[in-house]
């Protein structure tokens, strides 16, 4: 997932797009599209209605704008809530960037926050909304596609919401970790067609949640190419204690 850090969501989460949403929309798509001429590839494999989660790789900070971008409906995504809460013209520029493309905003937290982001998720597919999500959890750096998380597969199924697998390709070329200004680079978005995971099994069970976010991850990398990491994205052990537990207790991943 892409919030493993993340708390409860903004209480907007599930309300209908405002005006700023829909002035955004209006000026941001085609200057974009004008400027970056993105490659959209399967654009009809989006359900026009319903609740559906759009599971992405993950490759720089400007994936989370790419695809609400070139989506043909509303996408939702959680987002820290230190883009909405500034103050000053900067503050509001934020604001009102996050807003028009679908950001929700989420508190930081610890513990429980992983969880409390997952219901988050939920409420917004139980509103019948289009969810984008990172199961790899956060970027990567070097390029290959990382072990999915199964919280991905957990909404799928506790929500019965279909997965449309998307691909990016170029966009860390076009703004590269640690870049400012995106680049002039033209990226491609792959909508692939949406899988049904139901036949894994209820989410209460680890195995169908395993098994569920696997067929995610290998229809990504059909889309993508990515050469494939067999191990989770995530930082090294801060310390000897965090190796035992990595090692012993190996916690699912969320």
């Amino acid at each position: 997932m892409s919030f493993p850090q993340t708390g409860v969501a903004d209480e907007n989460a599930t309300t209908a797009p405002g005006l700023v949403y829909h002035l955004g929309r209006a000026v941001l798509m085609p200057v974009v599209r004008l400027v970056y001429r993105p490659r959209v590839l399967g654009r009809s494999n989006v359900p026009k209605s319903g609740r559906v989660i759009l599971a992405s790789n993950h490759l720089s900070f400007i994936d989370s704008i790419a695809i609400p971008v070139v989506a043909p409906r509303r996408v939702q995504f959680l987002a820290k809530s230190s883009y909405f809460d500034g103050t000053g013209a900067k503050g509001w520029l934020s604001r009102t960037f996050f807003t028009s493309i679908g950001a929700v905003a989420v508190e930081r937290g610890a513990g429980a926050a992983a969880t409390e982001a997952l219901e988050a998720g939920k409420g917004i597919l139980e509103n019948e909304s289009a969810f984008a999500i990172y199961p790899e959890g956060t970027r990567s750096l070097d390029g290959r596609l990382y072990k999915g998380r199964t919280g991905v597969a957990w909404l799928a199924l506790s929500t019965g919401a279909p997965v449309v697998p998307v691909g990016l390709i170029g966009t860390d070329e076009l703004m590269p970790v640690g870049s400012t200004v995106p680049k002039l680079k033209r990226v491609t978005v792959i909508f692939g067609e949406p899988l049904d995971l139901s036949s894994h099994g209820p989410a209460t069970s680890g195995k169908a949640r395993r098994h569920a976010t696997d067929e995610i991850m290998a229809a990504i990398h059909a889309l993508t190419g990515q050469e494939r990491a067999d191990a989770y994205n995530e930082a090294p052990p801060a310390d000897t204690m965090e190796k035992i537990k990595r090692a012993v207790l190996r916690p699912e991943r969320v």
